[in-house]
């Protein structure tokens, strides 16, 4: 992808408990500079759950802003991993999100899904943790 034209983003699925209270971060990084920050609590479910849920959300919301190009970050290998074709999904729940998230990311041009360790997603981590604290604490 070429550089400057490419929207970075930062994905975290964060479960208290697995399954249990689980909530989505998405750190988002415009080609100007400029950061969007999603956070969400979306019920009880699985870690590998939220991490999918929090793909499908970042390529919902770049959809929706028309972004064409996107590099997304997961510290989750398994989603990483069957996103790229590497790994079968073999999860009946899972099989489900991930036909969902193909889906929607067809429908960017260009798209790189790469593995980081857990240390270089500290931000989407945060907010995932973040937005489980809120709902319980509001």
């Amino acid at each position: 992808m070429p550089p400057g034209k490419t929207t970075e983003v930062y994905i975290d699925g964060a479960s208290r408990g697995n399954p249990g209270e689980s909530g989505i971060g998405v750190l988002m990084i415009r080609p100007d500079g400029t950061r969007e920050e999603i956070r969400e609590y979306i019920g009880r479910g699985t870690n590998n759950e939220a991490e999918y849920k929090a793909l499908i959300a970042a390529l919902g919301h770049l959809l929706a802003e028309e972004v064409s190009e996107a590099k997304i970050h997961t510290d989750s290998q398994l989603v990483a991993s069957q996103m790229n074709g590497l790994w079968k999904v073999k999860d009946p729940k899972l099989r489900i999100l991930h036909s969902e998230a193909k889906k929607l990311a067809s429908s960017l041009a260009a798209l790189e899904i790469e593995y980081v360790p857990r240390e270089n997603n500290a931000e989407a981590d945060a907010l995932a943790n973040e937005a489980i604290d809120r709902y319980f604490n509001d």
